[in-house]
């Protein structure tokens, strides 16, 4: 597990990088799978790299499995009623 001050890549930590996907997602309405692709793109970061530092972190880890359910990319799973 990663812990969020741990440097990934280039100096990078964790907890900038969710930061920085956080604020692509709220100040330019994007969803958090494009916000995680652009940022990749715009930092020369690869994708696997942004992948673990996600598979760290719940919150936005269950953020992009909610996108990806609604999207159809992955199966739905159950959900209790709130």
């Amino acid at each position: 597990m990663i812990d969020d001050d741990v440097i990934v890549n280039n100096g990078l930590t964790t907890e900038k990088f969710l930061g920085d996907i956080d604020k692509l997602v709220s100040n330019h309405n994007l969803e958090y799978i494009d916000a995680v692709v652009y940022y990749c793109e715009q930092n020369n970061l690869e994708v696997e790299t942004a992948a673990s530092i996600i598979r760290s972190n719940l919150k936005i880890k269950s953020k992009l499995q909610f996108e990806a359910e609604n999207l159809n990319f992955l199966p739905k799973t159950a959900k209790l009623p709130f």
